[in-house]
């Protein structure tokens, strides 16, 4: 039998440490190699990013400065606004720029950190738009009582219970991915770095910690949406029995809530917890909740909301009388 000598134990050790670092950089296959096709969609995507910058900033600016909006829809609203935001900057400023790029290259230390700031907004997002279901359903089926549960102590208990969860969850993620050793192929077929697509480039066995992603990201996925759709459908249930002008009004409401849902959790639910393996199409998906949806969000919560409408106009007036009077 071989006797292990230092020499050889300090070999090994080098070796791994090499095997780890030898992927230093990843390389993204980005949407499509088309140079046409890139230069429409460099367009495309600048136009909205520009309209999720622009979009959601409005939404916070007037929910800060208009009191008829200091309320705890509003005050949920903004902070979803705030992490559509962030978690659009993640990913689309880079995707924009590398259309213009032939080698689309993020370093190791970026790639670990969009993983990790993609599911801290997006966990966040998750127990936001929870928290909005269960705000409307205490406005509908509690109304007496709403005033009551949704204090102001609660609503930013909420908001930062959705900060520390999604940090939890981000940091759970990570875990998975910081140790992995890498020692190529670096190429990941996406536009931007996600835990499934770069575990795939480990070299090693990922069968298990595949499982594990799935049980973190897709249980916590699923198990929000699930949670959204019974509130969902307790409330419809609620105000089919409770026919009113008031009642319309919710009704407006909540179909601008449930769309933007479904257009959030959709995409997460295919690319998250579903069992198959990766799909290049399932890129395609990614775009939908990490530029479109945050796109859409001010969009449904101001086209479909009078007070919303209302408070833009008055933000637009003060703007106005503001250069007026300088």
């Amino acid at each position: 039998m071989k006797e292990v000598t230092v020499e050889d134990t300090s070999w090994n050790e080098s070796r791994r440490e090499t095997n780890h670092s030898a992927v230093t950089e990843f390389i993204f296959l980005g949407l499509s190699n088309s140079q046409e096709l890139q230069i429409f969609l460099f367009g495309f995507f600048f136009v909205f990013y520009a309209g999720i910058v622009l979009g959601n900033l409005l939404i916070i600016l007037a929910v800060a400065v208009d009191s008829h909006l200091h309320s705890p829809m509003y005050f949920l609203l903004a902070n979803l606004s705030l992490i559509d935001l962030s978690l659009s900057s993640v990913t689309a400023p880079k995707m924009i720029t590398d259309f213009f790029r032939n080698c689309k290259v993020i370093s190791f230390k970026g790639c670990l950190a969009q993983i990790f700031l993609l599911h801290f907004f997006g966990g966040s997002e998750m127990v936001i738009l929870t928290a909005m279901a269960f705000d409307r359903y205490v406005a509908i089926c509690k109304p007496l009582r709403y005033n009551t549960i949704m204090c102001s102590n609660v609503c930013v208990g909420i908001v930062a219970a959705a900060w520390g969860i999604g940090f939890l969850h981000s940091v759970s993620q990570l875990a998975f991915a910081v140790n992995l050793p890498f020692c190529g192929p670096n190429e990941v077929d996406s536009f931007y770095c996600d835990l499934p697509r770069v575990v795939k480039l480990a070299c090693t066995d990922t069968y298990r910690l595949d499982i594990m992603v799935i049980a973190n990201s897709g249980v916590l996925t699923v198990c929000a949406f699930i949670l959204l759709l019974i509130s969902y459908t307790v409330i419809l249930t609620t105000i089919q029995h409770r026919p009113s002008e008031r009642s319309s009004k919710a009704l407006s409401t909540l179909t601008a809530h449930i769309s933007a849902v479904l257009l959030f959790f959709g995409p997460c639910v295919f690319i998250y917890a579903w069992p198959f393996p990766i799909k290049s199409s399932d890129k395609f998906l990614a775009v939908f909740y990490s530029v479109v949806t945050p796109f859409l969000n001010p969009l449904i919560y101001t086209l479909r909301n009078k007070d919303m409408k209302t408070a833009m106009r008055r933000l637009r007036k003060w703007n106005v009388d503001s250069r007026v009077n300088s």
